[in-house]
């Protein structure tokens, strides 16, 4: 994702030129804002991670204008863990903004969560936790290790009135986090941390989405996975999606404009703009795009997915990745386009808890995207301003959340730091690392000390200092 309205260390907007300004600025676009969502917990992944091998089936139906969609959705899954699997949590992250609803005056209707699930079976259901945002299941009997069970529910999404990654701009609608998912149990427990309204902080396993939505056929629906549209009933058409090893699920709807181009490494990348975007911003957010998403494979391993969507308009505010599709506030100047697919590779196949721990996505992501534009970052170190002698770069977004103007350091201190690493290791070898740590966390969850174990494997040199002075720790503030 992107944040806002924070300076940038003075060699990257110095060096970089307007154009490179505009976009590190428009990439700093959602602190603060609405489009800043959250989400999971503290934790590694590992062998106990569960439920894990998620296949999400999902059969909807939109409205007219693509701003309420209903219908069923299955979810089958397996348990990882030694220990029998007694229930299971659904994260509704689409309530995350409104919560349980609003309450009715004397006489007036209230109105419901964005996402209400109802009609559940394969388990018996309690009240909605968390702000309405977790969902327990207990299950019918205990699920042994290695076993599989699956829970099925009726499921309808009302898109809210605000433009945001789950919201709506003009005749657009985006529908980020609006598929109910797994949370996630380890060795620490039921990751079920709270929405926060700064950053995002989701947590979840990589699974298969088979997804059908039935729309209007003068709506064009980007989505996750690889798509094909056919006609349906009159006037309609349906778009089918299949995803395989993602952790989650979007799309948007809105009579957008289109254009296809294939990259020379044989990525689909599908271009998806409102009229009235910039044509500027959306002809150089198309070319980054095939650049970046070739040139990060190479660096750390061929994108798996065959396809990425890129959504754009005028006023979505920054940026917002999901697996095979970012929705891009665009200008003339261009967008944050190459930030958010440097997050296919960094959340995306190599996950993490981000809400434990959000630099090990933003900050390797703004990484990437700086090594892009070549943007000189030696000195950029020792231009940050630390706060609080206490503030450390690997904080929680408990701690973020709770400081809202320190969180901008997760962007810029967070690859000043990686840049520093690269210079500590030597350039060859700090692609190497990169390379091996993507390889050996593909498609699984990645801690801190994953990294520096990673980082110290590639050298005889003890890096304990290293870390002690970028502020790099295990557990970081919570």
């Amino acid at each position: 994702m992107s944040p806002l309205g924070t300076s940038l260390p003075a060699p990257w907007s110095h060096q970089a030129g307007r154009r490179l300004f505009v976009v590190l600025l428009v990439l700093l676009l959602a602190v603060g804002t609405s489009a800043g969502e959250a989400g999971a917990a503290a934790g590694a992944g590992g062998p106990a991670a569960t439920p894990d091998r998620a296949h999400y089936d999902v059969d909807l139906r939109s409205d007219a204008d693509g701003g309420h969609w209903t219908g069923r959705q299955r979810v089958s899954f397996r348990n990882a863990s030694d220990r029998p699997l007694r229930e299971v949590y659904l994260r509704l992250w689409g309530n995350g903004e409104d919560g349980c609803g609003t309450p009715g005056g004397p006489g007036a209707p209230g109105l419901p969560s964005p996402v209400v699930v109802s009609g559940l079976r394969g388990g018996t259901a309690d009240p909605l936790t968390v702000n309405c945002t977790a969902l327990r299941v207990a299950l019918p009997k205990p699920l042994a290790h290695g076993k599989q069970a699956s829970v099925a529910f009726d499921v309808s999404i009302t898109v809210p009135d605000r433009n945001a990654r789950f919201g709506r701009e003009g005749a657009f609608r985006f529908l980020g986090n609006a598929l109910p998912v797994l949370a996630v149990h380890d060795t620490e427990g039921w990751h079920l941390d709270p929405y926060v309204a700064v950053g995002e902080s989701f947590y979840a396993l990589a699974g298969d989405f088979r997804v059908r939505l039935d729309h209007p056929s003068d709506m064009a629906v980007p989505a996750t996975g690889r798509t094909r549209t056919r006609p349906g009933d009159p006037g309609r058409s349906v778009t089918l999606s299949l995803a395989e090893r993602v952790r989650d699920f979007a799309w948007a709807a809105g009579p957008f404009r289109t254009a296809t181009e294939t990259t020379p490494g044989g990525v689909r990348v599908k271009s998806f703009w409102a009229p009235g975007t910039p044509a500027a911003g959306v002809r150089l957010s198309r070319a980054e795009a095939v650049a970046a998403v070739d040139r990060f494979g190479r660096e750390f391993g061929h994108y798996p997915y065959g396809e990425v969507d890129l959504v754009m308009t005028s006023g979505f505010g920054g940026g917002m990745e999901y697996p095979g599709l970012v929705l891009l506030g665009t200008t003339e100047e261009g967008n944050a386009v190459v930030h958010e697919l440097a997050h296919q590779w960094w959340y995306g196949i190599v996950g993490n808890d981000e809400y434990a721990s959000p630099w090990l996505d933003e900050s390797f992501a703004q990484y990437a995207n700086f090594r892009f534009y070549g943007l000189e970052t030696r000195d950029c170190w020792s231009d940050v301003y630390w706060p609080d002698e206490g503030t450390e770069l690997t904080a929680s977004m408990d701690y973020w959340s709770r400081h809202r103007g320190e969180y901008h350091l997760v962007y810029t201190a967070g690859p000043c730091a990686l840049a520093d690493l690269e210079r500590t290791l030597g350039a060859d070898t700090m692609a190497r690392l990169l390379k091996r740590y993507a390889r050996d966390h593909w498609y699984g969850v990645s801690t801190t000390e994953d990294f520096k174990r990673a980082a110290q494997s590639m050298t005889d040199e003890d890096l304990g200092p290293f870390w002690e002075s970028h502020r790099i720790r295990w557990r970081g503030l919570r």
